[in-house]
């Protein structure tokens, strides 16, 4: 069944809406929190449900590793074995695998598990089995993701790979007895900060007729200026009326250059990981609340944000639980972090429908650009 993106405004570019897969619907603009183990760090799937999430991420190549995806097949998929009743995607497990340098042929990828040392082999047909096994609501296909900057065979070889990886993902899936049914499978668009390589990619993935759309392969260490460019090259190239999703993305000056580009869907460790570390996400940017100044700050995390889940709680008894390693004080960050995104991306949303999202992303520049 193909994921099909319902428009309910439109500003520019920037869209709001909804996208419909076989599992449920979700909002857009939509920010997926990343469960990599099936889970966000600190968090139960009730904090997520209470916090808003409509689509959570967890990752392929750890899954596949630990616990293994028939066990989690058996245990009646992600969705049952994480007590999670919203929506799952699932990414192929490409962007982890090639940051391990694996041995790379047409054929797949040989990599190591970085638990226990052991080999294994991931191919297009594999990844979309297990990813069936897994039981999201949305796999994505297997690529190839190309670390930047790179030389031009390199970007010119992985787009090559991507698009052929494309054709025998996509068939695995659609041949697959269970997948097709009750999933959706996404593509993906390489080609690093070349435009007429992205362009090529793009037509390439359409061509092939997934689901929905994804950009890879941006976002890893490029400015934004160089990254705003090619995006606008595929997004041209990609279906209006189906999702499009960046992956890897989730600070607030970035989301609001991509939804401003037509991007629908978007996720990434920023906040969770943030907050782990003392960075919060506040009215006024970030601030760390490591920094010694917030010793004695008894004010909120944010006072413009009343709701955070953290409000009881002062900048400097937070401070102290981070500095003593309090584990309450990681989940408390964790939740304001996570919680004040989804505000943000609400209000992003709200500017869409009434027609000031060029407004709304000048305000986000001039604090978070």
């Amino acid at each position: 069944m193909r994921s099909d993106f319902l428009p309910e405004a439109v500003d520019g570019a920037a869209r709001a809406g909804s996208v419909t897969t076989p599992g449920g619907s979700f909002r857009t603009p939509c920010f997926m929190p990343v469960g990599t183990r099936g889970a966000v760090r600190h968090l139960s799937s009730t904090d997520l449900a209470d916090l808003g999430a409509e689509v959570v991420l967890a990752n392929t190549y750890h899954l596949m590793l630990r616990p293994g995806a028939d066990v989690i097949r058996d245990l009646g998929g992600l969705g049952a074995f994480a007590a999670w009743d919203g929506l799952t995607l699932t990414d192929s497990g490409g962007y982890q695998i090639f940051s391990l340098q694996p041995k790379v042929d047409d054929d797949g990828a040989v990599f190591r598990s970085t638990y226990d040392g052991s080999t294994h082999r991931l191919t297009p047909e594999g990844a979309a089995e297990v990813q069936a096994d897994l039981g999201a609501d949305i796999q994505m296909v297997l690529d190839v993701c190309p670390a930047l900057p790179a030389p031009d065979r390199v970007l010119s070889e992985a787009v090559e790979r991507t698009a052929a990886w494309a054709e025998r993902g996509r068939r695995a899936f659609l041949e697959h007895p269970d997948a097709s049914g009750r999933q959706c499978q996404f593509g993906i668009v390489q080609g690093g900060i070349d435009g007429a390589l992205r362009a090529e990619s793009a037509q390439r993935t359409v061509e092939v007729g997934f689901d929905g759309y994804a950009v890879g392969g941006l976002s890893v260490g490029e400015t934004r200026e160089e990254m705003l460019e090619p995006l606008s090259t595929a997004v041209d190239h990609l279906p209006t009326d189906q999702p499009r999703y960046f992956m890897g993305l989730g600070d607030p000056a970035g989301l609001v250059e991509v939804v401003a580009r037509g991007i629908d869907m978007f996720d990434c460790v920023l906040p969770t990981r943030h907050a782990r570390h003392g960075t919060i996400l506040t009215s006024a940017g970030r601030i760390n609340l490591r920094n010694a100044r917030f010793a004695t700050d008894d004010a909120p995390l944010d006072p413009e944000f009343p709701s955070s889940p953290a409000a009881a709680w002062s900048r400097a008894y937070l401070r102290h639980l981070l500095l003593t390693d309090e584990p309450t004080g990681r989940r408390l960050l964790t939740l304001h972090n996570l919680a004040w995104l989804f505000d943000f991306v609400e209000r992003l949303r709200t500017s869409i429908g009434e027609g000031r999202f060029e407004a709304f992303r000048a305000e986000t520049l001039a604090v978070w650009g």
